[in-house]
């Protein structure tokens, strides 16, 4: 007997669904259901709305349905008029909550925030030690309509038939021309990427340092193509992506920016990791100096430490007796960290993945621990490490509150209690949100 062909699924993208929306989500949705009790992922919605809500991805059966609000019918009171005029559904990716007023997006923030640690610690914010609030940077608090130009590092995508820079459209490959992003640093938008023909390229990655004058754009070319003369309307310096290699070259000017935080200035090379917003570093050492107290002669960890800012702030407040030791993956962050720390003779950098390298140099003490993981966190074996070292006070850095969450959890079986936990809008208009933990050993605080 001959088996039936399997039917493919069938596919609900363009359908349309009136829908009451829910709480936020990570992400930069909000939650509903349709009539049948499928759960819609909504952008460009808030919570209490009433919307037509059109699918973008999703078939039926799907476990979930992606969708854009693309009619208000009930608006929320924090709804405002996106003021980036390439903000909205089916364009630019980049900002998720241009739609809601400035004190709505904290709150929205906020909101997820106490959810990730509800469900993936068990924790409320109280027993995190956390007042609720996400903190705006200094300067960012802006009435509703005006944004923040923050963005000190903007990645454009290049449209392959136009050659003309862009951004891309949410979950996609497209490229939403624009001719100008708001959330982009006046030290980026001086450099007139948008105006320019960028014909065989892949992106332009475009760097305005903090601190300095320094000004960089990174070129990743298709494959074959031939770079551009970039001419800019600032002095700038230009590095290439290699096709083949993935590493960043030098073809014009320095090959690193100087950017400037706790009062030293830090070497940043080929278009390396440093924190985007121009207050975020200062924002964040400050957070982490006050939560973990360090005391002379102190020894530290600061792990995933990019350039070495944790270190080198460590490093200023420990004295001439104590220690830091750095772990770093990167070949050129690690080339930059021991470059900015060399006046620094008793700081270390070791080069590796941080669950390779820590077990291998034989450290079973330390006083303090700073951990700035990437966005999946650092993970259950690592954690599991951190809190055999009996650290006295140890300050995690995150940027995904749901990593954070569950690394938390982590260390609470590992015998660690949330102290503090703060949280920062050091990405206005968009769902990310930086958080600083501080953790001691549980016993201490029973």
């Amino acid at each position: 007997m001959q088996a039936e062909p399997t039917k493919s699924p069938v596919s609900l993208v363009g359908e349309e669904y009136e829908v009451e929306i829910g709480p936020v989500a990570h992400g930069g949705h909000c939650i509903a259901r349709t009539s049948e009790g499928q759960v819609l992922f909504v952008r460009h919605a808030l919570p209490g709305e009433r919307v037509v809500a059109r699918v973008t991805e999703g078939e039926e059966g799907a476990r979930f349905l992606r969708a854009d609000a693309v009619r208000i019918l009930e608006p929320s009171k924090d709804r405002i008029e996106a003021p980036c005029p390439f903000a909205g559904p089916g364009r630019c990716g980049g900002c998720d909550w241009q739609h809601a007023k400035p004190g709505a997006q904290r709150r929205l923030k906020a909101d997820v925030i106490a959810e990730q640690l509800q469900r993936l610690a068990g924790l409320t914010p109280e027993e995190a030690g956390w007042d609720g609030t996400v903190v705006p940077a200094e300067g960012d608090k802006l009435p509703a309509g005006q944004v923040p130009q923050w963005r000190t590092r903007v990645q454009y995508a290049v449209d392959a038939s136009t050659g003309k820079a862009g951004l891309r459209r949410h979950r996609s490959h497209e490229v939403e021309p624009i001719d100008h992003c708001m959330i982009a640093a006046v030290g980026v938008s001086e450099l007139g990427i948008e105006k320019r023909d960028w014909t065989g390229m892949e992106s332009v990655e475009a760097i305005a340092a903090t601190g300095s004058q320094d000004r960089q754009v990174v070129l990743t070319p298709r494959p074959g193509a031939r770079l551009p003369l970039v001419e800019l309307d600032r002095p700038v310096s230009v590095l290439r992506v290699d096709e083949k290699s993935g590493g960043v070259h030098r073809v014009h000017g320095r090959p690193f920016v100087r950017e400037r935080a706790d009062g030293r200035t830090y070497r940043v090379g080929g278009g390396g990791f440093w924190q985007v917003h121009p207050k975020a570093a200062d924002t964040l050492v400050t957070a982490v100096m006050q939560g973990l107290l360090p005391r002379k002669g102190d020894m530290a960890l600061d792990l995933y430490c990019g350039a070495g800012l944790f270190a080198g702030a460590l490093a200023d407040r420990l004295g001439e007796q104590g220690a830091v030791l750095g772990i770093e993956s990167g070949k050129r962050a690690v080339e930059d960290a021991r470059h900015n720390l060399a006046d620094f003779p008793r700081v270390r950098i070791e080069q590796g993945k941080v669950e390779s390298v820590l077990p291998r140099t034989g450290i079973t003490e330390v006083d303090l621990i700073v951990l700035d993981p990437p966005r999946a966190g650092a993970g259950r074996t690592t954690v599991a490490h951190l809190s055999s070292l009996g650290a006295r006070r140890i300050a995690y850095v995150a940027c995904d509150p749901a990593a954070l969450a569950r690394d938390l959890g982590y260390f609470r079986e590992g015998g660690y209690r949330v102290r503090t936990l703060r949280a920062f809008d050091l990405f206005p208009m968009t769902h990310h949100v930086e958080c600083v933990a501080i953790l001691e050993p549980a016993a201490k605080g029973s």
